[in-house]
């Protein structure tokens, strides 16, 4: 680690002193040799940090989302384009171990549906909860699903503050996927859940919990179903072990010995720049993930109570 940077100057030398490292209060200080930058800053403020950096060739990674408006986050990738370098985005989510599991199984998405709903926090007050928790749902969509989105209509409100903090919405995708979303930042008790269904299987994560359940077709499946049909059902509550692993089976994901998401994220980023490719959640991802929020914040605001 190189430096630490905060206009703060007292907080960045006390990091600064925990780290080893320089401290500094502007992003221009920064020495020229740099590797990688990792930009945790406001929104507003992430292309004026970010677009100088990456015009020098420095990779960057960037807190979600990309940029406070779909103009500067096409600022900061045509930065990087002229520095011949990489931004990256900080969907943290798409390292979930659950989500990385569910991509080794390489299941084609029919609907999914998602709930994150958190307590309000006092925080993040310059954007309403589209931009806030949304967006790394709607970024897993459309990751997942690899389809462009065809119709949407969404709903939503302010409660607590002068934007949205209740949002809902329904997307249709070209491919005939389908998916619900909701998100709130003004609920009693924290949800992270999500579901996909495909011809598959289904599969149920809690981020929360860092769990994972999935439910496919068994060996004797097609026996099964039928004999079950026609079953008393004071036999069947007796078969249950039968019908759970060999008519369907029901598993648990294995989510053991799996990084951290934040963790994964950062080794992921660094990997991408040793090896001098694209990042896994690369800036034009990033940039998707905004134009979609953007559309839907827009639609909200709209028709917003």
């Amino acid at each position: 680690l190189v430096a630490v940077v905060d206009p703060q100057g007292e907080r960045a030398r006390e990091l600064a002193g925990e780290l080893g490292c320089l401290a500094l209060e502007s992003a221009t200080q920064l020495p020229a040799d740099l590797d990688a930058v990792s930009i945790a800053v406001p929104t507003a403020l992430h292309a004026e940090v970010a677009i100088p950096l990456l015009e020098r060739g420095v990779p960057c990674l960037i807190e979600k989302p990309l940029a406070a408006d779909m103009r500067q986050a096409q600022a900061i990738l045509d930065a990087a384009q002229r520095g011949r370098t990489h931004a990256a985005v900080g969907h943290v989510e798409r390292f979930q171990p659950g989500l990385r599991k569910v991509r080794e199984m390489h299941l084609a998405p029919r609907f999914i549906e998602c709930h994150r709903l958190a307590p309000f926090s006092f925080r993040s007050l310059d954007v309403g909860v589209v931009h806030d928790l949304m967006i790394h749902d709607l970024d897993l969509i459309l990751d997942l699903v690899g389809s462009e989105v065809e119709s949407f209509d969404a709903a939503g409100g302010a409660i607590l503050t002068e934007r949205e903090d209740l949002a809902s919405v329904r997307l249709v995708f070209q491919n005939g996927a389908r998916a619900n979303v909701t998100a709130s930042r003004a609920s009693l008790s924290p949800m992270r859940r999500f579901r996909l269904f495909s011809s598959q299987g289904y599969v149920s994560l809690d981020f929360t919990k860092n769990y994972g359940l999935i439910v496919q077709k068994g060996p004797e499946w097609e026996r099964g179903r039928a004999a079950l049909r026609e079953m008393d059902p004071t036999v069947f509550a007796m078969q249950k072990d039968w019908v759970t692993n060999r008519v369907l089976q029901v598993s648990e994901l294995d989510l053991s010995g799996l990084e951290r998401p934040l963790q994964a994220e950062l080794d992921s980023f660094l990997r991408s720049v040793q090896e001098g490719r694209e990042p896994e959640v690369s800036g034009a991802a990033g940039a998707r993930a905004l134009a979609l929020a953007d559309r839907i914040a827009e639609r909200i605001q709209e028709q917003r109570f």
